[in-house]
């Protein structure tokens, strides 16, 4: 069964055009364990927004986990883990983060109550909303 989920990026850091023009990249650089689990949970197949955390505030795209969790390259030293994903597609209207909080039906998505949080689940409900806010479908 397909999991959906919310990955953060900074766009100064990596931007969802950096994601569509290399197509496939490990999710590298997660230190939070919650957020590590959230990565082990992370199945093939399974899908994610792709948002822009910091400047944008919106989910911008999707992409696919093509990898499942394998232990982080970029890690020093830790029991850190990473996926690898792949663009899927633009959303057409990016959803901000003040379109989120204004919809009461998006109070228990993890995105806002744990706001800090740099992967976090998605219920197919939530997904399926916000892909026609965002004017897509998968």
């Amino acid at each position: 069964m397909i999991k959906y989920w919310l990955i953060k990026s900074e766009p100064d850091a990596f931007s969802w055009d950096q994601q569509v023009k290399n197509g496939v990249e490990p999710w590298t650089g997660v230190r939070n364990h919650t957020a590590k689990l959230n990565l082990k949970a992370m199945k093939k197949g399974d899908y994610a927004f792709f948002y822009h955390s910091n400047t944008g505030k919106e989910i911008i795209g999707i992409v696919q986990v093509v990898k499942e969790a394998y232990p982080d390259p970029t890690a020093e030293s830790g029991d850190w883990v990473c996926v690898d994903v792949k663009a899927v597609k633009p959303l057409k209207t990016p959803v901000t983060l003040a379109a989120i909080k204004a919809d009461p039906r998006f109070a228990e998505l993890a995105l806002l109550r744990q706001s800090r949080l740099s992967v976090g689940p998605v219920s197919a409900a939530h997904w399926t909303m916000l892909c026609e806010m965002g004017g897509v479908n998968v």
